[in-house]
Parts: C-alpha cells; sequence; structure tokens
C-alpha cells in the first residue's frame, strides 16, 4: 500500500477514502480488536453489504494476521449462526439494515454484546458502535503488527449443494500471503495506474480478492453497491475504470440493454474484463467480446479452493467454450470414476494442482477434505475433458449430472443450446424424478420482456442441435431465477421443489 498518498484507494458513490486514510484507519481497527482479544489466527465476522469498511477491516485483520469470515449480506438468521459458531468468531461486524436475521442469528448462537460492533450506527440496536469502537484508538501502527496485508479471510462456499464448508488454508506468514497476492498481479498485469470496478458482492472470492490486489498494488477501487447493467457503463466511463471483474449473468443483463443505451457511454478505457464464476453460454460470450473494446474480455476457471486456468479472447474464438490452460506453474488433469487419467475428449472429474503453501482443509469435515484430494490435486466436484491441444472445457458439476435411463447428460450442454435462442436471458437445466427413467430433464427458462415464445417452440429449438434423449421434456418459464449474489443460479432450491417427499434425491 502507497502509506500516506492522498491518491484515492476507495470510492463508492460520493465518497472516496484515500491511501492514507485507508492506513490510519486499518490501522485503528487493528488496534480495537487488538484491545478485544483477537490475535492472529483468530476469526472475524463481517457480514456487510457492499461497502468501503469492508475493505478497511480487512487490512485491520491483515495487520494482527487474523482472518476476515465474509458473510453473505442475504444469508437467514440459521445460515449466519451456523457460520458464526462454526468458524468460533471472536467478533461480529454488521450493520442496521441487516437487523431482522443478526438478531435471528445472534438469538441462536448468542455472542457477547461487546463482540457485535455495528457499523453506520451511533445507537446501535444492539452491541456497540464500530466508529466508537475505533475512535478510540491511535492510527499508529501496533508495535508488533504486520505491515500492509494480504487476502487474509476463511471463505464458506457457497452451499449450492448443502450446508456451506469454511476452507481454511495453511497458515502462512503475512509476507507469504502478501507474495502471493503480487503473484496473480503479475498474472494479470495489474498496477497502480488501474482503475478497478467491483460489480459483485465482496463477500464472495473473486469480487473480494480482485479489489484487494488492486489495493496491494496502489489502483484505485471502484465499488457498486448491487450491480446494475446501466450503473456499471455509466461507472466505467465516469472514473475511466481499465479493469472489472464480472459473471455472465451480468453479461446477459448488459446484452438485455438497448443498443443505443450501450453506446451511450465511453468504455474505451477498459483494458481487462475478466470472468468467472459460472459457465458462460457460447453465445453470450460472443456476443459479449464485441462489446467490450477488443482483446479485454479474459475467462478464468477456479474455486474459492484455488484457481486452475485462463483463456484470452482470440483463443477462445479458436476455441470456443474452452476455459483455458493452466495458470503459470499450474496443471490440470482429468480423471475418470476408476481414477485413472483420461483420454483427450474424454468427460471425467476436473483436478487442479496446488501451489505451494495453497493446501486447505475443509474445517470440521474430514472426510470431504480426503475427498477433495488425489495426492497434491484437487477437486469441487466439477466434470470437464482435455482437448488435444490441453485446453480445458466444463461438462458440469457432479451433483448436477443427470442420468435418465442409464444416459448421462450434462445440463451445461443442453443450457448453452437454449442460450443461442434470441428469446432467452438465462436457463438452468436439472434432473427431476422419473418413474420410469429415473430422472428427465426439466429446463427452468427466464425470457426477455416482452418474448412471446412458447414453451413448446423452445423444447423444439433444442431437438435441432441435441439427441432427444437429452432435451428437456419440459420446459417452465419463470419472471426470475434464483440466484446467489454472485450470479450462480441457485440449483439446489430448483431441484428441491421437485424431490421434495423422494427418499431419493440428487
Amino acid at each position: 500500500m502507497t502509506q500516506g498518498s492522498l491518491k484515492p484507494a476507495l470510492i463508492l458513490g460520493e465518497r472516496s477514502t484515500t491511501y492514507a486514510e485507508l492506513d490510519a484507519r486499518a490501522n485503528r481497527i487493528a488496534r480495537a480488536l487488538h484491545r478485544a482479544a483477537v490475535g492472529r489466527g483468530d476469526r472475524v465476522a463481517v457480514a456487510l453489504r457492499n461497502s468501503i469498511e469492508w475493505f478497511e477491516i480487512l487490512h485491520g485483520l491483515g495487520r494482527l494476521g487474523a482472518l476476515l469470515v465474509p458473510l453473505s449480506y442475504r444469508g437467514k438468521g440459521p445460515e449466519l449462526a451456523y457460520m458464526l459458531r462454526d468458524s468460533g468468531a471472536r467478533v461480529l461486524i454488521t450493520e442496521a439494515s441487516l437487523r431482522d436475521e443478526i438478531d435471528r442469528a445472534l438469538d441462536e448462537q448468542p455472542m457477547a454484546s461487546e463482540a457485535v460492533w455495528i457499523v453506520g450506527a451511533a445507537s446501535p440496536w444492539r452491541g456497540e458502535s464500530f466508529e466508537a469502537r475505533i475512535a478510540a484508538e491511535s492510527s499508529s501502527p501496533l508495535d508488533d503488527g504486520y505491515p500492509g496485508g494480504g487476502y487474509n479471510v476463511m471463505i464458506y462456499t457457497s452451499g449450492t449443494t448443502g450446508f456451506p464448508k469454511g476452507i481454511v488454508r495453511e497458515e502462512l506468514p503475512p509476507e507469504r500471503m502478501h507474495l502471493q497476492l503480487q503473484g496473480i498481479a503479475r498474472l494479470w498485469e495489474f498496477a497502480a495506474a488501474d482503475v478497478h470496478l467491483v460489480t459483485g458482492p465482496v463477500y464472495h472470492t473473486a469480487p473480494g480478492s480482485m479489489g484487494q490486489v488492486h489495493l496491494l498494488v496502489g489502483a484505485t477501487v471502484v465499488i457498486m453497491p448491487r450491480f446494475d447493467a446501466e450503473e456499471c457503463l455509466r461507472l466505467i466511463e465516469r472514473h475511466r475504470v481499465t479493469t472489472l471483474q464480472m459473471v455472465p449473468a451480468m453479461f446477459s443483463r448488459l446484452l438485455a440493454l438497448p443498443e443505443a443505451t450501450r453506446r451511450r457511454y465511453d468504455i474505451s478505457s477498459v483494458r481487462l474484463v475478466l470472468h468467472a464464476a459460472a459457465p458462460c453460454p457460447v453465445e453470450v460470450k460472443r456476443r459479449i467480446i464485441e462489446v467490450f473494446p477488443s482483446g479485454t474480455v479474459w475467462e478464468f476457471y477456479g474455486a474459492s479452493e484455488g484457481g486452475a486456468t485462463r483463456i484470452g479472447p482470440e483463443e477462445w474464438l479458436r476455441k470456443p467454450g474452452s476455459v483455458g490452460r493452466p495458470w503459470p506453474g499450474l496443471s490440470v488433469k482429468i480423471l475418470g470414476d476408476d481414477g485413472r487419467d483420461s483420454a483427450p475428449g474424454e468427460v471425467g472429474t476436473i483436478y487442479i494442482s496446488l501451489t505451494p503453501g495453497a493446501r486447505f482443509t475443509y474445517r470440521g469435515a474430514d472426510d470431504k477434505t480426503h475427498a477433495a484430494y488425489r495426492d497434491d490435486f484437487f477437486t469441487v466436484g466439477d466434470m470437464g475433458y482435455l482437448d488435444a491441444d490441453g485446453y480445458l472445457f466444463i461438462a458440469d458439476r457432479k451433483i448436477d449430472m443427470i442420468i435418465s435411463g442409464g444416459a448421462n447428460i450434462y445440463p451445461a450442454e443442453v443450457e448453452q443450446v437454449l442460450h443461442r435462442h434470441p428469446e432467452v436471458i438465462d436457463t438452468a437445466v436439472v434432473g427431476v424424478p422419473d418413474d420410469e427413467m429415473g430422472e428427465s430433464v426439466r429446463a427452468i427458462v427466464e425470457l426477455r420482456p416482452g418474448a412471446r415464445v412458447s414453451a413448446e417452440e423452445l423444447i423444439a429449438f433444442c431437438r435441432r442441435d441435441l439427441a432427444h434423449y437429452k432435451c428437456p421434456r419440459v420446459v417452465e418459464l419463470v419472471p426470475e431465477l434464483p440466484r446467489e449474489p454472485s450470479g450462480k443460479v441457485l440449483k439446489r432450491l430448483l431441484r428441491e421443489n421437485y424431490w421434495a417427499g423422494r427418499t431419493r434425491k440428487i
């Protein structure tokens, strides 16, 4: 961090924090938490909407060698209580707008009043004022603290397949953690001259870590409170944004804007658009490459557990649908159910190598930790294949695979076809109970406003490009698909609607 600098570090709306102010605030936060008996390796839960304070707290915890546990501001009381209990958080920092669910969580998992700090409230309804706690502290560094900071978090996986799992990494010296983030900055050539736009919720790995890496190289980070397609373009023009990280659902929202609206904004400053978190439909990717400046749209594949591959736009146009080749120093392999390497083009489970010091465990879940590893490679259950040139293609997650009449059907393949239809914004394909076939294919589809296409027409559209056994038997039209704030469709919720009351569930 550029200490003492008057350069803007964080911008949200009309608020702006310089690097000098960020440095002073981080020191005050570190001292206040140290006074609350938070030390190296301890955990502090943070349930906040996208905010300047979120990054200030992350920096303060870095100076203690402590970990931030990001909680979803959309989380419900029982979910939040589970993560508070499982993480062993010493302090909870939250805000008044989340009062109802925070109260439910603390009723289930009580914390001492002095361990609950409320941001933005002079007279909190419970606990203590965050600002009052840190205002009493000096802005000078702790004598035994750590300079700078890393992305020191204990992430809980999204929970699309059940209770979330806490990812616990090997405890690294802050200096090593800092070096790891510098490696990510070099990978994408982030620099102090960049202006980065945070478009997604910072409690997710990619938005939070990308924002933090930019801060560590001295760039300016602009924060969107929530994603809005036209506002995204306006902020790019206003702040001359150079880098941003997005998800495919955001691309769909941008493409849904009238072309005249998109052309109204100058986005020529953009040099890098990174996207991940969910498979990007081929047709959406082709169209979004035309929206942003030439050569700027890059995709990367990985998980909260670790990174894996990347692909630039020119490569992608040669290999449409691929998520690229491994990052420098990493490797990817595909294993069949028998544990053997799969041949090129053969679908199997994707395993990703670990960088030194990146080994992780799932907190309190030794069985899940053991199942994730094969030697020094890990998997999150994604299915895919490598082509003859070593490019990775994602088929689906094992949990998503549909087995109908003994045939394996990968929903992503069906979703890619549906995304080609001009009236479709997004879709989720799931397996539903079928007494004869075991499962049958159902597509839940979100259409563009005013679309007139019928479910039967969409089924026929699929049958033009897919074997009939892969095509949905039923298409359900919905106003909006259920999503996480990251943009991932919550297929678990969709499945539960059909499998409720069944003894066998996918």
